[in-house]
């Protein structure tokens, strides 16, 4: 992993500022290539009207498929949780998720992932990039594609925002734009709910800040009027962004919201960076990673699944329902999602290990048929009997949920590169 990406990847020493998103722009955009998707440019801007959005709960450790979405009760492997059923006939899932049981209509459930990775490292890459890595090629991820796809150039907001303030397993937390440039990097707040640096120094009044943009933006168009340089455009379209960041300092301020829906959503942290997740998405960026760590039950995972589950199941019921009274869920996806799931076999600590060979993740909204299962795992857990697919599959499967054509190429430079690798395909059956 090189310095630059790691600088950017959640390290305890980052923090996100004015200063640090221009400076690392500035010093990157020389590595952009020239890329294009091959689509028409009218059907680009077409979907970036469409106002499409992503909210990734990212269960940083690798949550049981079995203690959530694929419940396998009276049987060997099944733990001491029963399965409960859904408002969909037919669909039954932890009983540890009685809010999301309520509200599954929005929800399809895929079964049946087998990654083949369980190392947390390489898993969460995978997970992130829907592909494995190339030694000559930089992919971006999920988050770095949508923001570009999605994200509008004159949007005064971040396209790519990321939080992750636990400190296990920040470091397999990609926030990679690869091949895109360093426009597209997330924002990542790994201390705080809201970035730092951001408000403009009292010292300066909003009119001189307004002036000495003005300044910069007039000689830097003179300076950049007969060159033609992907770096002095990419420093630029930093540069152009900032005022606008800068009015999105309120979004990250939950004291905004009504009391109300404060308590709807709870006081831990992960429920109120999923409300903040809310107003970012509500105000048109495109995509926004919320993790919650602390997933890695080697032992005592009855325990701390029935701690984590039972916030991620008040959390996400929330959100959804949120998203749906304010008419977001049309357009918003929500996808729960880890780096693998739980072993079935309970070892010696009470614990599931690693097991990326038959798990479970979850679409909704956006683009998505909800109310269904896609994909069997055998009686006990143990494989995927029905429907397999990899992490290409599902990025295909999302990108297609969006409106976005997952078999489109980039070109950096004569080199084309298809979104999803070539065997990937997305999984029709998920879509609206």
């Amino acid at each position: 992993m090189s310095k630059r990406r790691n600088w950017f990847c959640g390290s305890e020493e980052h923090r996100i500022s004015r200063r640090g998103f221009l400076g690392t722009a500035a010093a990157t955009a020389g590595s952009m290539s020239a890329l294009n998707l091959l689509r028409e440019p009218a059907l680009a801007a077409e979907l970036k009207k469409q106002d499409k959005r992503v909210i990734l709960l990212w269960l940083a450790g690798g949550a049981s498929q079995l203690e959530t979405w694929d419940p396998k009760p009276r049987r060997p492997t099944g733990g001491p949780f029963a399965a409960i059923p859904t408002s969909v006939p037919g669909i039954h899932i932890s009983e540890l998720m009685p809010k999301m049981a309520r509200c599954m209509d929005d929800t399809a459930i895929i079964r049946s992932l087998n990654t083949k990775d369980g190392s947390h490292g390489g898993a969460a890459r995978m997970m992130h990039l829907g592909r494995r890595d190339e030694a000559t090629v930089q992919f971006p991820d999920l988050g770095a594609v949508l923001a570009r796809e999605l994200g509008s150039r004159d949007s005064k907001v971040p396209d790519n925002v990321s939080f992750y303030t636990a400190t296990e397993g920040r470091g397999n937390a990609v926030g990679q734009a690869g091949f895109l440039g360093a426009r597209y990097l997330p924002m990542s707040l790994t201390t705080n709910s809201r970035p730092e640096d951001l408000a403009r120094l009292e010292s300066i009044s909003d009119l001189e800040h307004k002036q000495r943009h003005e300044l910069r933006e007039l000689l830097s168009n003179r300076f950049i009027e007969y060159r033609h340089s992907n770096s002095l455009r990419s420093h630029n379209e930093a540069y152009s962004r900032v005022r606008g960041l800068m009015s999105s300092d309120k979004l990250f301020d939950i004291s905004e919201e009504p009391q109300s829906i404060r308590e709807r959503y709870g006081p831990s942290l992960f429920a109120e960076q999923c409300l903040i997740a809310r107003r970012l998405v509500e105000a048109g960026t495109p995509f926004v990673k919320v993790s919650r760590a602390w997933w890695d039950s080697h032992g005592q995972n009855f325990e701390t699944h029935l701690e984590l589950v039972s916030e991620l199941d008040h959390v996400m019921s929330v959100l959804l329902d949120d998203l749906k009274q304010r008419g977001l869920l049309e357009n918003t996806m929500v996808v729960t999602l880890s780096e693998f799931g739980r072993t079935p076999q309970i070892n010696a600590s009470l614990g599931r290990d690693h097991f990326a060979s038959a798990w479970s993740c979850t679409l909704s909204g956006c683009g998505i048929k909800g109310g269904m299962v896609y994909g069997a795992t055998d009686e006990d857990g143990q494989t995927v009997k029905d429907g397999e697919i990899d992490a290409g599959d599902l990025f295909a499967t999302i990108y297609m949920a969006l409106g976005i054509d997952p078999h489109s190429e980039y070109y950096v430079g004569s080199r084309p590169i298809p979104l999803v690798h070539e065997e990937a395909s997305a999984v029709t059956e998920v879509l609206a």
